[in-house]
């Protein structure tokens, strides 16, 4: 996406940012696609917005559980000079500015990932020992929160005890985000799974409003590129089961002969639409509401 006439922040591997005057900011969610931690050259069509209204609607859900920096998604409320952006419909967030925690909070409710990995060599996850015989994919006895690092660009986050956590941001605060963090995924994953899908684990963005020190939800909320989605009907203890991402993208590029550095192979059209369609039908399971009806989408 083209960048646009306001003080630039950050650009991601996904999200653009900017500032709007003194205490909010404006996120820009490109159809950009990351794979091993590379960006493709193929941007796959709908993603920004997919995230957007996914992230719009999880707020809205979580109401009344936690504050949220969320302003609005309507361009009619940015600034003139942006407002008649078009392509920016349906993939900006006008958000408070927050003073963003140094941790990760991750919740995993099924064994999978790096936790599945950990579990097979020590029998543990974070250091915490699990119950013998969890197979991978296995649902855990109950969520559990396993806080990380927030590495520097070009560096991988490192997984923490909550001990850790505490000493990076203080007893009483690192509770709080243990608390919310689980009551956030349990009540997610609850309407999830009525609908269809597992969320296997997710990562939440806390932070807090300068002045106030009101902790708010930030960044995306349990989208298909911060949890793992997958289908109800094809979960089975022992395998891993597709999920609702960029699966398509990582089964095409494993088949090929790349050192996973840049730069990227070319994606098939065939390998980006199946990627885009995935990503429009988590949207539409979850929330039961058409995409289609989503601003900006054609």
């Amino acid at each position: 996406m083209k960048r646009l006439p306001l003080p630039h922040m950050h650009s991601g591997k996904v999200r653009d940012i900017y500032a709007v005057g003194g205490d909010e900011l404006l996120m820009v969610t490109s159809d950009r696609l990351s794979a091993f931690d590379v960006v493709m050259a193929e941007p796959i069509p709908n993603k920004g917005r997919v995230l957007t209204a996914m992230t719009a609607f999880w707020f809205e859900l979580f109401e009344g559980m936690v504050g949220s920096h969320l302003l609005s998604t309507d361009l009619a409320d940015l600034p003139p000079e942006v407002r008649g952006e078009r392509d920016l419909a349906g993939r900006v967030m006008l958000c408070r500015r927050a003073e963003m925690l140094p941790v990760e909070c991750i919740v995993r409710g099924y064994l999978t990932g790096s936790a599945w990995k950990e579990y097979k060599k020590s029998g543990t996850m974070h250091g915490a020992a699990l119950p013998a015989g969890l197979l991978e994919s296995s649902q855990l006895p109950a969520p559990v929160f396993t806080p990380s690092t927030k590495a520097a660009v070009g560096d991988h986050d490192e997984n923490i005890s909550f001990e850790a956590a505490a000493d990076l941001v203080g007893r009483a605060l690192a509770t709080r985000l243990r608390d919310v963090s689980l009551a956030l995924y349990s009540r997610g994953a609850a309407w999830a799974r009525e609908r269809g899908i597992i969320i296997a684990d997710t990562k939440f963005e806390l932070g807090r409003i300068p002045g106030t020190g009101e902790l708010v939800l930030c960044d995306e909320v349990l989208t298909p590129d911060s949890s793992r989605f997958w289908p109800v009907a094809e979960w089975t203890p022992g395998k891993t089961p597709p999920s609702f991402d960029k699966q398509p993208v990582r089964d095409y590029l494993e088949t090929l002969d790349w050192n996973k550095t840049p730069p990227p192979p070319p994606l098939p059209q065939a390998v980006v639409d199946a990627t885009s369609t995935r990503y429009v039908e988590a949207y539409e399971r979850i929330t039961g509401r058409r995409f289609a009806d989503w601003p900006g989408v054609r």
